[in-house]
């Protein structure tokens, strides 16, 4: 078979491991028509995108070029030894039978510096995917005084190590940002709320670092997804969908937004 034909049908096989090509489209932030010619053979994807082709299938660009056996097995045994993380890797997802205890739906709330004095509700799940947890989470907000529309869709894994839950993302945008989270339940038997730290950076004051309270609300393996979102935006601290659990532990005076001021 020649090699254009080996990875059209490599990369058809991937894409059989997805829901749809939209939702691999959109995760990995490429032109859904571009991608259609790639599956299709009449287009070859640049280095470049390949390369975040094959990233997002925890591959190697050169896997595509394997033989259709060899990528099966690949697919189903990810190098872990991509970029020399495989010592991290190895850290995931850790003990996972006491993270799928918290698979599911979550409203979140954490404070920002973007939005001082107020909290952001954004929507994640934790999903079991291929001996992983993989983490997807999508932040709406529409600030009608400064006429701002954000839109943001982050993507990442999780751990579970000494009755912690660890959390790394990254953005979907042209220019990914990255974000950590710590959480731990409230104690042995609840297991609505997660409570934790969050850090990323800011959205509008100039990308400064900060750090937060942040806490996870459960709400279920099959939400209402339409008001799930609908409930994501910026909250005041009286406002009736703040749930009392969250108010009070974000409105305690040591809950501040801790950051590193810009310049020297």
């Amino acid at each position: 078979m020649a090699g254009r034909d080996v990875f059209i049908e490599n990369l058809r096989l991937a894409c059989a491991t997805r829901r749809s090509i939209s939702e691999i489209c959109r995760d990995i932030g490429l032109n859904r028509q571009q991608f259609n010619r790639y599956i299709s053979g009449e287009a070859r994807p640049s280095a470049h995108n390949l390369a975040r082709i094959a990233g997002f299938f925890g591959l190697t660009a050169q896997d595509f070029d394997l033989s259709a056996d060899a990528f099966r097995a690949r697919m189903q045994r990810p190098d872990r030894r991509l970029a020399d993380g495989g010592h991290l890797l190895d850290g995931l997802p850790g003990d996972i039978s006491a993270l799928r205890r918290h698979l599911g739906y979550f409203q979140t709330y954490h404070l920002s510096l973007s939005w001082p004095g107020l909290v952001v509700c954004s929507c994640a799940r934790l999903q079991e995917e291929n001996g992983s947890v993989h983490v997807k989470s999508i932040e709406r907000i529409r600030d009608v005084d400064n006429e701002i529309r954000q839109y943001s869709k982050y993507v990442g894994l999780a751990a579970f190590w000494r009755n912690r839950i660890f959390i790394t993302e990254r953005s979907i945008t042209r220019q990914p940002m990255m974000s950590q989270t710590i959480l731990m339940p409230f104690d042995v038997h609840q297991r609505v709320y997660l409570r934790g730290t969050t850090m990323g950076v800011s959205w509008r004051k100039e990308n400064l670092p900060y750090a937060s309270r942040v806490i996870w609300r459960h709400i279920g393996q099959d939400p209402d997804k339409r008001q799930m979102l609908s409930r994501c935006g910026v909250l005041s601290f009286g406002a009736r969908q703040l749930p009392a659990t969250v108010r009070d532990f974000l409105q305690t005076p040591s809950a501040e937004v801790l950051t590193v001021p810009g310049g020297y």
